[in-house]
């Protein structure tokens, strides 16, 4: 049996993929299983969060997942399970209700899935999500406009940003790139998740719709703790311990 103790290259080679399999490692356990000490197991940590794999939270670390591409890459990408989580986060909207909608491939997909007899007026800083929405007989639109980043699909200016505060909502249905019980949700783009935490501020409910390959993981920026976001809608092959956390977290989850 191989001696952790004694190849460093072999235990952060294990650790990593541990990280890659179950998504985070706590210090105490990994210190156990190899047979090193807690302290050992936090400079391999401290190592590997340097080589960008994983992000130290408390007590252990999370997978840092890699940025997943452009907007017009993302909408090819897993839509069976896009187009359930946004049919789900479609049906907790209220009628005659004021919401915010993110831009998003999955809120895109909400979007298009909203019913024809649903009356509400929604805000979005995505031209193809409000594009969508004007063919809608009974929904006002307001477009946040600014400059358009391509990476995320929407408007994140300070113009768009100004436009948000000046409107209170009931929902806000919010994107993100990555998310774990210790870190909450996170993204790529330090302007687009500015954005998204002032809208997040406007409203009374976040909604997030995540497929479960974001999670866990981390991002390079925070959008919302985990006691921001009251409603998570994931795929049911969600692992049963995040699902669990997550609850802790007080945040109700609906699977789909």
């Amino acid at each position: 049996m191989l001696d952790y103790a004694a190849f460093p290259d072999q235990r952060q080679a294990l650790i990593k993929q541990i990280l890659q399999e179950q998504g985070r490692v706590v210090c105490v356990d990994l210190a156990r299983q190899l047979g090193v000490s807690e302290h050992t197991i936090r400079r391999d940590l401290h190592e590997l969060s340097k080589e960008g794999i994983c992000k130290k939270v408390y007590g252990g670390a999370v997978i840092q997942l890699p940025e997943a591409g452009t907007f017009l890459l993302r909408k090819e990408q897993n839509h069976a399970a896009k187009e359930m989580i946004a049919t789900a986060c479609a049906s907790l909207i209220k009628n005659d209700s004021c919401v915010f909608i993110d831009a998003g491939t999955t809120n895109l997909a909400m979007a298009l899935a909203l019913p024809e007899a649903l009356s509400l007026t929604v805000a979005t800083n995505a031209p193809d999500i409000a594009a969508v929405l004007l063919k809608h007989p009974n929904i006002d639109v307001i477009m946040l406009g600014g400059h358009i980043d391509k990476k995320s699909g929407g408007c994140v200016s300070h113009t768009a940003i100004e436009q948000l505060r000046n409107i209170h909502f009931d929902q806000a249905f919010i994107g993100g790139c990555a998310m774990s019980p210790e870190s909450g949700l996170t993204g790529f783009d330090f302007a687009d998740c500015e954005f998204k935490n002032v809208a997040i501020k406007q409203s009374n409910q976040t909604i997030v719709g995540l497929t479960a390959d974001k999670i866990p993981g981390v991002a390079r920026f925070a959008v919302a703790g985990c006691d921001e976001i009251h409603v998570l809608v994931v795929e049911e092959q969600l692992n049963k311990a995040f699902y669990n956390a997550f609850r802790a977290e007080n945040i109700t989850l609906i699977t789909v």
